[in-house]
Order: C-alpha cells, then sequence, then structure tokens
C-alpha cells in the first residue's frame, strides 16, 4: 500500500535512519508552532511574545511567515508553499532551511503527532 500524508493509517512505522535520504514527507504537513518556536526561528522577539502574539501574528502573516494564529490555543500556522512544502523547506535540497532553529514539533517528529510512531515516508 502506498502513503498519504493525510492517511495516517497508510503510514509505515518509524525506524532508526529513516531520515536519511528522505524526500521530506513531513515537511509537506501543517506545522502549528508556539510562540517560543517563532522566536527560536528568529522572526520574533521574546519581547512582541509578551506585549501582544495577536500584533505579532499579524505582523508575520503580513510578511507571509504565518497563515493563521488561534488565540484560544496559543498556535501558530507557518506558512505552506502552493505545492504543500513548509515554508522553510529548500525546494532543491529538500531540507529545511532553517534546521538548527527548528520548531519543536518538528525536532520531535514523528515522536509526536497525527500518528505517534509512524511516518508518511513516500516509497
Amino acid at each position: 500500500m502506498k502513503t498519504d500524508k493525510d492517511k495516517p493509517w497508510t503510514w509505515v512505522r518509524y525506524k532508526l535512519g529513516m531520515c536519511q535520504g528522505c524526500f521530506g514527507c513531513c515537511c509537506t504537513m501543517p506545522v502549528e508552532v508556539r510562540a517560543e518556536d517563532l522566536v527560536r526561528l528568529q522572526v520574533a522577539t521574546l519581547d512582541e511574545v509578551e506585549r501582544s502574539p495577536k500584533k505579532m501574528a499579524k505582523r508575520l502573516m503580513k510578511e507571509g511567515i504565518l497563515i493563521s494564529y488561534r488565540e484560544s490555543t496559543g498556535l501558530f500556522t507557518i506558512t505552506s508553499r502552493p505545492n504543500g512544502d513548509c515554508f522553510y523547506l529548500n525546494e532543491k535540497t529538500r531540507l529545511c532551511s532553517k534546521y538548527e532553529l527548528r520548531p519543536e514539533v518538528c525536532r520531535k517528529f514523528p515522536e509526536i503527532g497525527p500518528r505517534p510512531g509512524f511516518c508518511p515516508v513516500s516509497k
């Protein structure tokens, strides 16, 4: 069966080393981050977060970095390209351009996510 990132029941169990040579399948799913991730990514300041996350979100949406902010959960959604790629996924290398600064959700995938312990890797 072919895996489909939108159908977690088709994903394969994650094994160490799976990311080597991967085409960045997990980097084509929506990325929800917290304010501290935006500070780590160096697109926002701690002062901005403390003053008004809503204002900060508005600025980042205007800059094309975010597509939404849910005040009730404190989650921000990073912009995806038209093909579904994460804003920070390099189109040519298929590697994260902010790898060292990447959000917590990316650091912990697939430990957390729609189906913990499984990966949407395409074969």
